[in-house]
Order: structure tokens, then sequence, then C-alpha cells
């Protein structure tokens, strides 16, 4: 099968198109046919080894010392299963499915196995592969992040970030709750981000969010903590009493497969809308983290396995 290896951590360039073996499932797993995956923030942070100097050591213990030992990385994915390995009950061959793995990567290939019980289910037949891998990584954390701020019909929540994966996701989420959306984003995304939902939208550009006399229940920050400290760090002026701050870098998130569920069934209804800015090959795959880098991608960039 042709996939795409990361041969050392560093800039796009380490990554490698390659002929592997095409893997069997195991016991409780499914073999999948990718159609589609994405390119997300983590990926290119583990493929350059982006993180607090604190942490390397003990990422590159856990995660392999000069590369990754998994060397086919890729999160989300999108398309059928191929295969089933013995006990395998939830699934069967032909079935469209989109899913998320954290810790087996693998998606930058044609066909990956995964275990039948993870962040894996049945894609809606009205929603397109690559639809559904723009809205599995953005919309888990985002649900994540509104469910750990127990975020309810009628409070008022500000998005930092509002044109990214989790940002777009956590707009259209948030609305469906019945909350009242601020998005803050540049100057060029405004009219996507009001488009998603958000009744205000803020230009980080020409105003400071702080400065303002609205009071939030709820302030997300959907772009982590590299990229927003400086800004939220007087976040604290304008959330109302009780009100929360939360950021998509605190802690583990506990992603939950009824989450993968509910984000296609609202997929399905036009509920939830994929936001894509760029599509790429398989192929591409350099271009498209390059892309992903400079930081300023609207949503989501999908990668189309052939």
């Amino acid at each position: 099968m042709r996939a795409v290896v990361c041969t050392a951590y560093g800039p796009p360039e380490v990554l490698r198109l390659a002929e592997l073996p095409t893997p069997t499932p195991r016991k409780n797993e499914v073999r999948i046919r990718i159609r589609a995956t994405a390119v997300t923030s983590s990926d290119c942070y583990l493929r350059g080894l982006r993180l607090n100097p604190n942490y390397r050591v003990m990422a590159r213990l856990v995660v392999g010392w000069n590369a990754p030992r998994r060397p086919v990385l890729g999160m989300v994915l999108s398309g059928e299963v191929d295969a089933v390995g013995r006990g395998v009950r939830s699934f069967r061959v032909g079935d469209p499915v989109f899913g998320f793995n954290r810790h087996h990567f693998g998606a930058y290939a044609q066909y990956v196995c995964w275990p039948e019980d993870g962040l894996l289910a049945a894609r809606p037949e009205n929603v397109t592969n690559e639809a559904a891998a723009a809205i599995t990584f953005g919309g888990l954390l985002a649900s994540h992040s509104l469910r750990k701020a127990d975020l309810r019909a009628g409070q008022k929540v500000l998005i930092y970030g509002a044109s990214g994966a989790v940002g777009t996701s956590a707009v259209q989420l948030a609305r469906h709750i019945g909350a009242e959306v601020t998005g803050v984003c540049g100057t060029t995304n405004m009219d996507l981000v009001a488009s998603l939902g958000a009744s205000t939208v803020v230009d980080y550009t020409v105003e400071d969010f702080t400065d303002g006399q609205q009071r939030y229940d709820l302030i997300l920050d959907a772009v982590g903590k590299r990229r927003s400290a400086a800004a939220l760090e007087r976040c604290q002026r304008v959330l109302a009493p009780g009100g929360a701050c939360v950021s998509v870098d605190d802690g583990t998130p506990k992603l939950r497969r009824e989450d993968l569920v509910s984000l296609g069934g609202l997929a399905a209804k036009g509920q939830l809308r994929p936001v894509i800015d760029r599509t790429y090959a398989l192929d591409d795959i350099v271009d498209a983290h390059r892309y992903v880098d400079t930081g300023h991608k609207r949503g989501n960039v999908v990668l189309t396995v052939p």
C-alpha cells in the first residue's frame, strides 16, 4: 500500500511517500480503506516535535527517540471497512466509517487497522469522506471543551480562534446548544465566522476583546496556549461571575464515541458545516504540511487518498 512515512522530527520535508505492506486486522480490529484524512495541528506538532523543551525528552521516550516509532502519522480518517478481524461485531465489510485515533495514528495511508471499540463510527451516507474528515478533529475537541465547561442554552461564550479547525466546530456546536456566540478571528475570516452562527465577530488585529463591556460565561481558547497566551492574559476582566476560561491545551481531552456519532448526525442534517480550506492529494503531503505550518488555515486541510 502507499503511505507517508515520517523519517525524522523536523520540517515537512521529513515526510516521504513509501510502499508498505498492507496490514492484516487482528482480533477485534477492522481494516479500513482510507479515502480521506486531514492534516491537523497535532500532526504538525508531532512531526516537528514542537513541544515545550521540558516535555521533549519525555515525548521522545514515549513516541520515539529519533523519529516516531509509528512512522505513519495521521489521526483522522474516513473510508470504508475493508476487512474484519476475529470477534468483530460492530462493523461489516463495506460499512462506511469515520474516526479518530491519537495513539495509533496511521491515517496517512491507503489502509490502516484500528480497534472496533475505539473512536470509530458509521459515516452517514449523505456525508462525504472529505466532510467527515473535516469535522472529526475539531468537532471532537470542541465537544469536549464545551462539555467540560458545562455550556448551556442562553449563556454567552467567546471563542478565541474561531476560524480554525476547533473554532469553526465550536461556534456551530455552541449555537446548536443555544448559546450566544462571539467569535474572535482575523480580518479575512470575519464573514466565515459570522456565517457559522456567531452573533458578534471581533477582529483581533484591530480590537482587544478584553477592553469590551460584554461579559462571558465561557471563554474558549480554540487555538492553544502557544498562540493565545498573550491575548488571554486579561480574560478574567470579561468573565461573568462564575465564568470559566478553558483552553484546548488544558490536560488530556476525554474524547467520546458518542460525540463522534453526534457530529456525523449533525453533519447529515446540515446542522454542522464542514469547513475545508484546501484539499490535497496524499502525494502532496509536504505541501499540505507546509500550508498548515503557516498557522493561517481556515477550518481544515483535507487529504484525499487515491
